[in-house]
């Protein structure tokens, strides 16, 4: 039985990030004001309050601050266990992202770790990781 992923909300305040996806770019958000990086995405500069926002590309690169491997309950569209890790972006920003990979006793706060693009389908490409 093939069950759908879980698709995530996309709207004016993220939808650069998810067309960055589907170009193969990780796309962080950037205060035209003051050049503050945002993640996640939001309306205002959390640092200046400015609403003039653009993006920079990031590097794709990071290091695990923390992670989790999910056991249960199961996930649509996905095979446990799934490793989902806080990766701190050489950038200077932290993101949530899934693991590709590497064993869950593999995983470990500190991996280095590279971004990949998971195409899903026409509309949606999910980021992921894998180890560097």
């Amino acid at each position: 039985m093939t069950t759908a992923v879980i698709r995530p909300m996309i709207g004016q305040d993220s939808q650069f990030f998810w067309a960055g996806t589907a170009a193969g770019e990780l796309r962080i958000q950037r205060c035209n004001a003051c050049a503050a990086l945002r993640f996640p995405p939001g309306p205002a500069c959390p640092d200046c309050g400015a609403l003039d926002r653009g993006y920079v590309v990031a590097a794709g690169t990071g290091t695990v601050f923390s992670y989790v491997v999910h056991r249960h309950p199961p996930v649509p569209g996905k095979e446990l266990p799934i490793v989902i890790a806080l990766i701190d972006l050489d950038e200077g920003v932290r993101m949530v992202g899934e693991v590709v990979d590497v064993a869950d006793d593999e995983i470990e706060i500190g991996m280095r770790l590279r971004v990949d693009f998971n195409r899903i389908d026409d509309e949606l490409t999910l980021p992921i990781w894998r180890k560097q």
